[in-house]
């Protein structure tokens, strides 16, 4: 599967310390705010943001043909890092982009200059299985992760009950109201932008669909996730998670718990997305956490300071 294109873009100097940001499942990198990025490179970073596999500007794969799995969405932070030259980063993951960047971390720990995870869960903690029981009404066993708000249970059950939008304009509605919805209740949602968000995500995607192979890559291997293994991750430690997070409430206190060394940060107000109100924040937690951790000239390459691919 490595002949699937990833598309990525770059900002800042490429002597900067690198930073890889690493998204979610089914989601696009432009999730990645650039007012949140440029305060990054304002502090001295070079950043890069890349579409995952079957989302966005990369390519998209006829799933029934090429089956994958996890472990290749996975393998393709490895190549993300090799194109852009570089032996190490600092891994910053959201949600499921947390949980590859906690993989990564202990299968190869010699890329990783530090982990950073924002509203995510602990690797080996099986939260798909949690989340499936929820939407199911199926009951928890003992030990499980959090379940989701009940309001992200409704909803997705919904969802899953309607029929696909028939239209742009409606799958754009569609799109803004999840958006409420991950945002959460913390603090005030502006739909306006919430919009032109989705419209961009919407248009600029080469198959909008396929993300939903993503699902199906976790069904192909749903013990994708080794579990034990956070204690073993030797990286500085960051994790992030909002004081209003809908999807995996109290999963950033399990990851600090079992990695050695991790700090824990609440941000009042924040749901699991990264609206304006919390880009100041969370990028100076990132910006201070990313000092000074294995050099750039020792452990990176140059490139040129922006491009695609």
């Amino acid at each position: 599967m490595r002949d699937v294109k990833i598309w990525s873009e770059e900002f800042g100097a490429a002597t900067d310390t690198p930073i890889l940001l690493i998204m979610g499942s089914m989601s696009q990198g432009i999730l990645w705010p650039e007012e949140f990025i440029e305060r990054l490179v304002a502090g001295g970073r070079r950043v890069i943001r890349y579409d995952h596999r079957d989302t966005g500007m990369s390519d998209t794969v006829d799933f029934a043909a090429r089956p994958y799995t996890w472990e290749d969405i996975k393998n393709d932070v490895y190549r993300v890092l090799d194109a852009h030259g570089l032996e190490s980063a600092h891994l910053v993951g959201h949600s499921a982009g947390g949980l590859l960047a906690q993989f990564v971390a202990v299968q190869r720990p010699e890329r990783v200059r530090s982990l950073t995870v924002i509203g995510s869960s602990p690797l080996g903690g099986h939260e798909g299985s949690v989340l499936m029981r929820a939407l199911l009404g199926e009951p928890q066993p003992p030990g499980s992760l959090p379940e989701p708000a009940p309001e992200f249970v409704a909803f997705y059950r919904d969802l899953m009950a309607a029929p696909p939008p028939q239209d742009r304009a409606t799958g754009i509605d569609g799109m803004v109201a999840e958006q409420r919805l991950l945002h959460g209740t913390g603090l005030p949602f502006d739909e306006t932008a919430a919009r032109e968000l989705q419209e961009r995500i919407y248009d600029r995607a080469r198959d909008l669909a396929a993300a939903t192979n993503h699902r199906l890559a976790a069904a192909a291997h749903p013990d994708f996730e080794p579990t034990g293994a956070l204690p073993r991750i030797k990286a500085p430690t960051l994790v992030i998670e909002g004081s209003h997070e809908p999807v995996k409430p109290g999963h950033g206190a399990v990851i600090a718990e079992l990695i050695p060394g991790a700090q824990l940060r609440i941000v009042a107000g924040m749901g699991h997305t990264l609206p304006p109100q919390v880009h100041e924040e969370v990028a100076a937690a990132v910006l201070a956490h990313t000092a000074g951790s294995r050099d750039s000239v020792r452990h990176g390459h140059s490139v040129n300071p922006r491009h695609d691919r």
